[in-house]
């Protein structure tokens, strides 16, 4: 047996062991959800109907097929509860997206143009956070943005106002809670985009008569475009299913798809609602994904 083809075996296995990991953990997982949103609510355990019994042959499981039905998704498209919460949830999402990338754009571009040996130091100043649990630094966000916590002392001491603001259970606290969390997200992307930049295009774009302002519009922009669009789906998806956040800083006036879902899971007890939700979430977050592949692929093919 030759060498290459002693070598092109194990090469072949790994070449398939991405598809296996998909099939295992996303796509048998979400068969059974997509199941259970077709079936129907019961008082049992599990707490819907049909369920396969594969023990009683195949006539049984042709009955179960044909009980199932797509009745959670036409509620899903006729109750206003839940329209509402896709909407806050979208709306939120974007809106976080936008203002992590006002904030994290300047940060990555800054720690791209230090000096080589203050990089790793910059980059680990962002990872710092991810060592202490997510939940814990939002439980410290209620402490700093409570009626007598650390915000409202500082504002008071400085003037700015004259009695203490309600930060608590507002929109305002969300998105303060959301931009911390997921600016590493946004910066860590930008940062490795901007990072492999050639400092001698900007330096010909100044010698052609562009302006810094230009340059950076005409050169270093574009080419950081790969970044920003993985930057904005790492934190888009997760936030637009985010729950911990909105349940513990914002306001109970409208919920989330994040908060639907856990009511009708864990309060309700309506798996095939909370399963269909999950979902039409899922296929909500199937265009950007398409999208950001269809600019990855015109980016490839202009730099060819």
């Amino acid at each position: 047996m030759s060498t290459r083809r002693i070598f092109a075996r194990p090469a072949r296995y790994a070449a398939i062991a991405p598809y296996l990991w998909m099939v295992l953990f996303f796509l048998v997982p979400f068969g059974f959800v997509l199941k259970i949103s077709l079936s129907q609510t019961a008082i049992a355990q599990p707490p819907y109907v049909p369920v396969f019994d594969f023990s009683e042959g195949w006539s049984a499981i042709n009955a179960a097929f044909a009980q199932l039905s797509f009745d959670n998704f036409r509620l899903l498209a006729s109750d206003s509860l839940y329209i509402s919460s896709y909407l806050r949830s979208v709306v939120v999402a974007v809106t976080s997206t936008l203002i992590l990338l006002l904030i994290g754009y300047p940060i990555a571009y800054g720690m791209a143009r230090l000096p080589q040996r203050w990089q790793p130091i910059a980059m680990m100043l962002v990872i710092v956070p991810f060592w202490t649990s997510f939940l814990i630094r939002i439980y410290a966000w209620i402490n700093i943005l409570q009626h007598d916590g650390l915000l409202n002392k500082i504002l008071l001491t400085l003037h700015l106002v004259s009695s203490p603001v309600v930060w608590l259970s507002t929109d305002t606290a969300m998105y303060l809670g959301i931009v911390y969390s997921y600016l590493p997200f946004m910066i860590l992307p930008l940062y490795a985009t901007l990072s492999k930049m050639d400092p001698s295009l900007l330096e010909a774009a100044s010698d052609l008569g562009s302006s810094p302002r230009q340059a950076f519009w005409l050169v270093t922009f574009p080419l950081s475009l790969p970044g920003v669009g993985a930057g904005a789906l790492l934190c888009f998806i997760p936030i637009i299913g985010e729950f911990v956040i909105p349940d513990l800083l914002a306001g109970s006036g409208s919920m989330m798809i994040g908060q639907t879902l856990w009511l009708e899971f864990f309060t309700n007890k309506d798996w095939p609602v909370a399963a269909a939700a999950a979902v039409a979430l899922l296929v909500l977050l199937v265009p950007p994904l398409l999208l950001y592949d269809r600019l990855q692929r015109g980016t490839l093919e202009g730099g060819r």
